[in-house]
């Protein structure tokens, strides 16, 4: 790991776009420049070569935290100047990097993890750069939203990303119900300690039906992939401790024409529709309820009361 930059002079296909040639003149690090550049989200295998040079070479690198990410440059050979650029410091701290990058430093923006930019405040340097006319170059890599997306199973053609959920109050419960009524695939976060309430508030916003990825520790050595409806993962986090960072990866609501499907139905009919397709009596029950928002007990005794006239 140590030698990674000999290995780039030594890989004939890992040279060739950093030598004279024209492709190379496009991974010259620039003066004057900000780059965002992706670090891996674990796996350490996931640096790019590019990332490497830029970092190798930039007059100095802005860092969310700089203990983790000057770690992380050292494994790779990189000793670099660092500054801390972070939500609690970035009104002052984003004006003075625009100066060093006006005056012809280059800069390399890293998060913690994965793309900066996101679910951080790389995007207010990125707009003060703009203002500026300071030039801002991505460099992709590993984002653990995409990564989750990808290994999730859900529908890939159209998603959004909503990052952290406010932790209570109104704003949470607003959050909430954006997402339950979102027709695209969400991109979540969550910590560990937060999981179990946020599955709990999600089932009861969008239904136990709605399909959910849980994806724990991407990358890392206890990576997993839980593909389960809302109803599921609420019960299986009842009896197992969740541990490490997640990403949560839920399924799109439908639109509100086929949602209410059972306007034309009463409460017997509603619920056979759900028996019909071979749900199970006392889910089908639980699944009309949650459609009409009325309690489970009103629709179970019309049900029953159907059922006994049939007979």
């Amino acid at each position: 790991m140590e030698n990674i930059k000999e290995d780039i002079k030594n890989d004939e296909f890992a040279t060739f776009p950093f030598d004279g040639s024209a492709e190379g003149d496009r991974n010259r690090v620039e003066a004057g420049t900000l780059y965002l550049v992706a670090t891996p989200i674990g796996n350490l295998a996931d640096m790019t070569y590019r990332a490497v040079k830029v970092l190798s070479e930039v007059s100095f690198v802005a860092a969310e935290d700089t203990r983790n990410s000057g770690r992380l440059l050292s494994r790779f050979g990189i000793s670099k100047p660092m500054v801390s650029y972070h939500e609690h410091n970035k009104a002052a701290r984003g004006p003075e990097i625009v100066e060093r990058l006006a005056a012809g430093e280059s800069c390399a923006l890293v998060t913690d993890a994965g793309t900066p930019g996101i679910s951080d405040p790389g995007e207010d340097l990125v707009r003060l750069c703009g203002a500026a006319g300071i030039p801002v170059v991505p460099l992709p890599g590993a984002c653990a939203g995409i990564a989750a997306l990808t290994v999730s199973g859900l529908p890939t053609a159209h998603f959004c990303f909503e990052g952290f959920l406010p932790v209570s109050g109104r704003e949470r419960r607003e959050r909430l119900a954006a997402v339950a009524g979102e027709e695209r695939t969400v991109i979540l976060h969550e910590a560990p300690h937060r999981l179990r309430t946020t599955l709990s508030d999600l089932r009861d916003a969008a239904g136990g039906e709605r399909r959910i990825a849980l994806c724990r520790e991407l990358t890392k050595l206890n990576e997993e992939v839980l593909r389960l409806t809302l109803d599921g993962a609420v019960e299986y986090y009842e009896s197992s401790e969740p541990r490490g960072e997640y990403v949560l990866v839920l399924e799109g609501g439908k639109r509100p024409e086929a949602a209410e499907f059972w306007r034309g139905l009463d409460v017997p009919a509603h619920v056979r529709h759900y028996t019909d397709a071979g749900m199970p009596e006392r889910d089908a029950v639980k699944a009309a309820a949650r459609d009409r928002g009325v309690p489970k007990n009103v629709v179970y005794n019309e049900y029953v009361k159907s059922k006994n006239e049939e007979k």
